[in-house]
């Protein structure tokens, strides 16, 4: 039978008091000692203030708190004397077991109901059917526990904020179009299989035993067939009688490094909970030629620069909190991606870097034998950062002791400034993070599908990646890009309007050896194509007393200039340029405007001492004001005219 503490109503809690009657009763659930008999009126409050208002309910139960000795703490001895004092303490009405403490019953129930366990044999109502919450995310329904998101205190986790990460992967499948062994983790297989059918070969692997039970029931709630794990298996794997099956997946239960150093696949992707460095080692040792790498690393405390100790002993990077740090993030992951491919001999191409708030995505396509393992890792340098000014230069590729480093960073801030003013990052990735070619591609097949989600995205990193704006984007395919060649693999995109076709691979077979050298030579021209190493936020180099233009035309500013420059996922304020930082200063200052009407002779004074960007800024502002430049806002309709009597511009103002 449940406790006496444990009630539905205050009134029930009354009756076993029994207050009707017009004499001393005492309390049900306090000893003689504590609470001694009293009238109704007083026992009463008693009963509602004491032990009724600080309960804990659940599912229609209050749970009352008892001072009866059911409980007995540790008992003080004073002198000769052993006293022993009862404890209030509260009965769960699941397990019956006593906690003192309110918080920590609260918690004692939620550790029940994340497990499961809402079933009481004191509650006579019926149970909920079943503790599982169904989620749908791009067509495939998953079954997944109430504490989902929290991965402390379920098998099962599941973040509804990764969602544009599973979508991403979903279209690479669109891109190599081949039959293929794939080797995924939960709800992401469960999206391919449904979405390619029978031109993919799934293989979902899990070492958890409750995970994996969970995998096979979402496999049949999207009626997906779950292959045997051996051939004498002969169990019922089906949907269900009636029901036609979509797909075929196979589910194992192992260590992943075990399962990709068994097996050969076409498409890896790892997304563990933190680090993915554990397991980087065995999938470059059997994948397969040509095939692709994905990876999602969610350890952002050590990517960026929140946990440096842990990158270091992680990555074996050096790195500190700049302005640019989510690509230095992305540039860390694939410096440890291209050292352990070479391990294996082998190199990569980088195909896809993406880092934002949850994650840091990248994705990498294989190129087997040793000259493209030496190609990769010469491109692996350490980064030189000015702490003064942030700019930034990787290290050239010469092993001499240089005499003094700080003359390859563009700024003179070691001259000017005391002490050491740069420090060395890395070793970092320092080729291109994007592959046009692929990334529009994966735009044809979004908005084959209809996700509208992804394309905004995916269009910041076609433009990101041939560091142009979004207004010279576009999604006509040229007839230059009708059919082209990646790491050997020629591809055939439509030369219609986009979404009238598939892009397809002509030929996967392995080329001979003078094919496979002459594929991986990249022409020259390409690394002059590649776009910027890193970016400058606007708002981080803006002048005190001005006003910055807009971004939109900061950018149309410096591609007048001559520069190259886009916009950057990485950073919403952030702009990709092959500018060096001083002209990037100078092009700002030159375009903003006073903020009130004394700060025009105040910024000035400020540019030389605070912003340190030398002779050209003050020759931009000198220019500014012989030439009587004035400046138009298009959007504000504000105009001001810069002139050389600064005072008197100031008066008429």
């Amino acid at each position: 039978e449940k406790h006496i503490s444990i009630q539905r109503q205050l009134a029930d809690l009354e009756k076993l008091a029994d207050l009707n009657e017009a004499e001393k009763k005492p309390c049900p659930l306090c000893p003689e000692e504590k609470f001694k008999a009293c009238y109704n009126h007083k026992l009463h409050r008693h009963l509602q203030n004491l032990h009724w208002k600080i309960s804990v309910e659940f599912e229609g139960y209050r749970m009352c708190i008892c001072h009866l000795p059911c409980r007995l703490i540790k008992p003080n001895v004073v002198g000769d004397q052993t006293f022993s004092k009862m404890g209030a303490h509260y009965h769960c009405i699941i397990c019956s077991a006593t906690i003192t403490r309110r918080t920590d019953m609260i918690g004692h129930i939620n550790r029940h109901v994340n497990k499961g366990e809402t079933e009481s044999r004191f509650i006579t109502a019926p149970a909920p059917k079943s503790s599982h919450e169904v989620l749908k995310e791009s067509d495939a329904e998953v079954q997944v526990h109430p504490n989902y998101s929290t991965p402390q205190k379920t098998d099962s986790y599941f973040n509804p904020k990764m969602k544009l990460n599973r979508n991403q992967a979903i279209f690479y499948r669109g891109v190599t179009n081949l039959t293929v062994t794939v080797f995924l983790l939960g709800i992401m297989g469960l999206q391919w299989a449904k979405h390619l059918r029978s031109s993919v070969k799934v293989t979902i692997n899990d070492c958890n035993e409750n995970s994996v039970t969970m995998i096979r029931e979402n496999c049949h709630l999207n009626k997906m067939k779950v292959i045997p794990k051996t051939k004498e298996d002969d169990t019922d794997e089906a949907v269900g009688d009636g029901e036609e099956n979509i797909g075929t997946i196979e589910v194992t239960k192992m260590d992943a490094n075990v399962i990709m150093h068994l097996r050969s696949f076409d498409f890896i992707h790892l997304d563990p909970f933190g680090t993915s460095v554990n397991y980087l080692d065995a999938a470059f040792r059997n994948v397969r030629n040509l095939g692709i790498v994905s990876l999602t690393s969610t350890d952002i405390s050590s990517l960026y620069a929140k946990a440096q100790h842990v990158a270091l002993r992680h990555y074996g990077c050096n790195i500190v909190r700049t302005e640019y740090y989510k690509e230095l993030a992305a540039r860390i992951v694939i410096a440890a991606v291209a050292r352990a491919a070479a391990r294996c001999n082998k190199g990569i191409e980088v195909l896809l870097a993406v880092a934002l708030e949850h994650f840091v995505l990248v994705v990498v396509r294989v190129l087997r034998g040793p000259s493209p393992a030496d190609d990769s890792a010469k491109k692996i340098k350490y980064l030189i950062h000015c702490q003064w000014c942030e700019e930034r230069v990787f290290q050239g590729g010469s092993n001499m002791v240089e005499e003094n480093p700080y003359q390859q960073l563009p700024c003179d801030c070691h001259g000017s400034m005391p002490g050491k003013t740069a420090v060395i990052l890395g070793p970092l990735w320092s080729a291109a993070l994007f592959n046009t070619g692929f990334l529009r591609r994966m735009l044809l097949e979004t908005v084959q599908y209809g996700l509208e989600e992804t394309q905004p995205l995916l269009k910041t990193l076609i433009c990101e990646a041939e560091c142009t704006t979004l207004k010279q984007f576009s999604i006509h395919i040229s007839a230059d890009e009708n059919k082209q060649e990646e790491c050997g693999v020629y591809i055939k995109t439509p030369d219609t309007q986009l979404g009238t076709g598939e892009s397809y691979l002509v030929q996967r077979k392995r080329k001979s050896n003078e094919a496979i050298r002459n594929a991986t030579k990249r022409p020259k021209f390409e690394n002059s194509a590649e776009h910027p190493a890193f970016y400058y936020n606007i708002h981080r180099h803006s002048i005190k007393g001005m006003n910055m233009p807009k971004l939109n035309k900061f950018l149309s500013y410096l591609s007048e200039a001559g520069y190259r420059v886009s916009r950057t996922h990485f950073d919403p304020m952030g702009v990709r340029t092959n500018a060096p930082l001083a002209q990037f200063k100078t092009i700002l200052v030159k375009y903003s405007t006073p903020t009130y009407t004394g700060g025009q002779a105040e910024g000035t004074v400020h540019l030389a001492e605070d912003l340190q960007v030398g002779d050209h800024v003050q020759a931009a502002v000198d220019d500014k004001a012989g030439d009587g430049e004035i400046l138009e806002d298009n959007k504000s309709g504000v105009t001001a005219t810069i002139t050389k009597d600064c005072s008197a511009s100031c008066a008429a103002d």
